[in-house]
């Protein structure tokens, strides 16, 4: 397993180094989208909304709308600068039984592991935790988000439970909670209290129980593959440009100009950036025959000063002669 956090757990004055793991997995057949006709992987792009351009992860921030439908834009830089304390170090801060919580409030479940230096007060809180039949209650921040969690032991091993916030527990709100409930007679209650009991079991075995719909999918899939029911994933084709929204293209392509000219897009009409373009072309064209003009009549001139220095030279070697 990969740890996906490394920090500290603060216990009184003890500190223990640890790395956290996720405590679960899901099985069972990963599925992808593909197109039903053709067996095309289905992709997706992260598109901006403005100019219809594709937006590199490189230069997506996180934006939160106001009430009033404004949008605060935060970068990672922002984010950076919020202070949270429990980023590296996870606090006790009190112990309760652990019947006292609701199961409703747990999120997720991580393995704690000891650093090599840490073994020994790692040991103290599991087994401490242990005959104290306590759970630890800390806070803890994990990918930039803080949570409440506990601390328990289970298998010989410190299990971390994230637990949502107070608020973020829906309040059940049905009609049928204040109106009058018909009366429940004492035969059905003792006929439900003697089901119940034929049904109970001293301990949850959990390997008692198995996922019916995962291995029946298991089992269509496997059928399929003997069967020689599969397909080969085409290649991914080049976008079609001919199908594109006319508009869209023409939207972006007005964008694209108006970033490159420094103009707003509004400012231009009709053909006007096709044509500034080509003024702009023609002009740097005249621009550059005229500078290249006087190369080549000095490179006319050439061979014409040569031919005048070997008349010269000739006239001299005839009148030596004499």
């Amino acid at each position: 397993m990969r740890s996906m956090w490394n920090g500290q757990i603060s216990f009184g004055l003890v500190t223990i180094p640890v790395k956290l793991y996720t405590a679960t997995e899901n099985h069972g057949p990963r599925f992808t989208q593909v197109h039903a006709t053709d067996a095309g992987r289905i992709r997706y792009q992260r598109v901006c909304s403005v100019d219809g351009a594709e937006v590199p992860y490189a230069e997506i921030a996180k934006g939160v709308e106001t009430d009033d439908g404004r949008l605060v834009v935060l970068t990672e830089d922002d984010l950076a600068e919020v202070p949270a304390p429990t980023a590296k170090t996870a606090e006790v801060v009190e112990f309760v039984p652990l019947e006292s919580i609701d199961p409703i409030r747990f999120d997720k479940s991580y393995y704690v592991e000891p650093q090599k230096a840490a073994v020994k007060p790692y040991l103290l809180l599991r087994d401490a935790l242990a005959k104290s039949g306590r759970v630890a209650i800390t806070k803890i921040a994990l990918r930039r988000r803080e949570s409440l969690a506990l601390l328990r032991v289970t298998s010989d091993v410190l299990v971390l439970e994230t637990m949502l916030w107070p608020d973020e527990l829906r309040t059940p709100d049905f009609p049928f909670l204040t109106e009058d409930h018909p009366q429940v007679r004492s035969q059905e209650m003792d006929m439900a209290l003697s089901l119940i009991e034929s049904m109970t079991s001293e301990v949850f075995e959990a390997d008692r129980y198995h996922d019916q719909y995962r291995e029946a999918l298991e089992e269509l899939i496997a059928a399929k593959v003997a069967g020689d029911e599969t397909v080969t994933a085409p290649a991914a084709a080049a976008p079609d440009r001919a199908d594109e929204d006319v508009s869209d293209l023409l939207a972006a392509l007005s964008a694209s100009v108006a970033r490159a000219t420094g103009t707003a897009p509004g400012d231009q009409t009709g053909d006007a950036p096709a044509q500034k373009t080509a003024d702009e072309t023609a002009a740097k064209k005249s621009a550059a025959t005229k500078k290249a003009a006087p190369k080549k009549t000095a490179a006319k001139k050439a061979p014409a000063k040569k031919s005048a220095a070997k008349k010269t030279a000739a006239k001299k070697k005839t009148a030596d002669r004499s």
